[in-house]
């Protein structure tokens, strides 16, 4: 009886440990939030244990135990999975992906953007231009399923999961490939053991999507497992795949992961284009245009569309980064059809140039209405009207994903605007300016009852959690950062544009 009591103790233990492992993209359960991690508050150089070289990527770093892994491409063309010890940032093993075509991906993005998962024995990644691998905590490989790459606007970024003894992805897809392979956009689950195929559901409704699924649990029925794609999110029966229900409302294209609390699932996605708000301001969209001024009469001239003349999409990136807007083609023929189409676009009184007047009447933001909604699991069919609790429709960022903390959603969007918000009414409770600028493609995390935040220009702000806003501190890292960083007990790790850094380490 006693060696039982023990054993039961060890496996509740391992349990615990299991669940609050950052393990996964965005840590458990993709929350984002490490309930018992204390890294550093202030990220700056003083708080570095160590940084270990890394070739370029969008991949967040994942833990299991003293493990870390991550995935880079090397020389623009070899897929790669590199494993380090958390503790040293030595590197322990190294494995290339077996040789394929690379998939084509938009400037922003690379064909290393999915985050690998892991479990206790295994090391589950996804490459879209291959399909999936499995590695033990050695190296060795344990299975491989190549799958043929969905088409994809930017790239496929979707992650696996891990639910009981399947491994989940979604892979949704925008082209109709041949008969002999699969032609529209599914879910798929896989025997993470040996890689089989358990089950597969059709999503004929869905084009290309770059969310990562989560896992609903709640006592009114199975575990739901919780997709948002085109148009739509859905939840489906986690053990089975059966789909269960759906809540229509969001844009074409969807990025962030839904994440649960309160008995709730939060779902957010940007009008198309990353418009954050469904009646925004317009005014920065022609300020956006000054620079290319040249004479500065208050116009936008044909003569002026040259260059690196770009029609703004997102006013608050830097003129010159590829999501800033319509560029125009490098070709000639096409850059002068570009020009001409710019401007009959919005010129309407016919004088050859913009007026700002002109401008702002033209912009339409018929997109899809930017949403965050609290949705109630359960039902069957479309719960539109039924299920959704609340939904607000201002300052919802595009990439990066809501975070849930007792009782708040924190969201971060492009020009460094941080969000609170009540996750039982959905009320606004702050909107603040972080005092950066440029693209926030990081979700937030949270450790030490702070939000930890990150621009692609490498700012770093930690943000005390709560109902008013304060700067805890604020460090510029010095190079971009574009994927999540991770937390376990007493560390940060960071992927910036050259390596991996570990800010903070465990107490001797």
């Amino acid at each position: 009886m006693k060696h039982f009591v023990i054993l039961l103790i060890v496996m509740t233990l391992s349990e615990a440990h299991s669940d609050t492992s950052w393990n996964q993209f965005r840590g458990p359960n993709g929350s984002g939030v490490a309930p018992t991690g204390q890294p550093p508050l202030k990220i700056e150089p003083s708080q570095l244990a160590w940084k270990a070289p890394l070739a370029a990527g969008q991949s967040s770093p994942v833990i299991q135990g003293n493990l870390l892994v991550i995935t880079a491409i090397e020389d623009g063309k070899q897929l790669v999975t590199l494993a380090f010890d958390k503790r040293s940032g030595e590197q322990l093993w190294r494995r290339l992906a077996p040789k394929c075509a690379v998939e084509k991906v938009h400037e922003t993005s690379s064909p290393a953007a999915s985050t690998p998962c892991m479990d206790e024995k295994r090391v589950y990644v996804y490459f879209g231009s291959y399909g999936l691998l499995c590695y033990d905590h050695d190296g060795n490989e344990i299975w491989k399923k190549p799958i043929s790459t969905p088409k994809s606007l930017y790239g496929m970024s979707t992650s696996p999961v891990i639910y009981e003894d399947k491994l989940i992805m979604v892979l949704d897809n925008d082209a109709n490939l041949p008969e002999s392979e699969v032609s529209q956009s599914r879910v798929i689950a896989i025997d993470k053991t040996n890689g089989e195929l358990i089950w597969e559901t059709p999503r004929p409704f869905n084009r290309s999507g770059w969310s990562t699924p989560t896992i609903l649990r709640h006592d009114d029925g199975p575990d739901e497992l919780v997709i948002l794609g085109h148009g739509r999110v859905y939840g489906y029966d986690a053990s089975t795949g059966v789909e269960l229900w759906f809540v229509n409302g969001f844009s074409r294209e969807t990025i962030s992961r839904p994440v649960t609390g309160n008995g709730l699932v939060f779902v957010s996605a940007s009008m198309l284009g990353g418009v954050a708000d469904e009646d925004p301001d317009r005014e920065p969209f022609w300020n956006a245009l000054l620079p290319f001024d040249t004479n500065q009469d208050g116009k936008i001239e044909r003569n002026e569309m040259t260059h690196d003349f770009t029609f703004p999409l997102r006013p608050d990136l830097p003129i010159g980064h590829p999501g800033f807007g319509i560029p125009l083609p490098k070709d000639e023929a096409k850059r002068t059809e570009r020009q001409d189409g710019f401007l009959k676009w919005v010129d309407k009184d016919g004088d050859g140039a913009w007026t700002k007047e002109e401008l702002l009447n033209h912009l339409s933001f018929n997109r899809g209405k930017p949403n965050l909604m609290a949705i109630r699991p359960g039902g069957s069919g479309d719960v539109s009207e039924s299920h959704v609790a609340w939904a607000l429709h201002r300052n919802i960022p595009e990439i990066p994903s809501p975070i849930f903390y007792k009782d708040r959603i924190y969201m971060v969007r492009n020009g460094g605007v941080l969000t609170c918000v009540n996750a039982t009414s959905g009320e606004t409770l702050y909107k603040k300016r972080l005092g950066t600028s440029g693209q926030y493609g990081t979700s937030p995390i949270i450790a030490r009852d702070h939000v930890y935040l990150f621009s692609n220009e490498g700012k770093a702000t930690t943000v005390p959690v709560g109902d008013t806003f304060e700067i805890a501190h604020q460090q510029n890292l010095g190079e971009s950062v574009s994927a999540t960083p991770a937390i376990d007990e007493y560390s940060l790790y960071v992927r910036t544009a050259s390596g991996l850094s570990a800010y903070g380490s465990k107490p001797e």
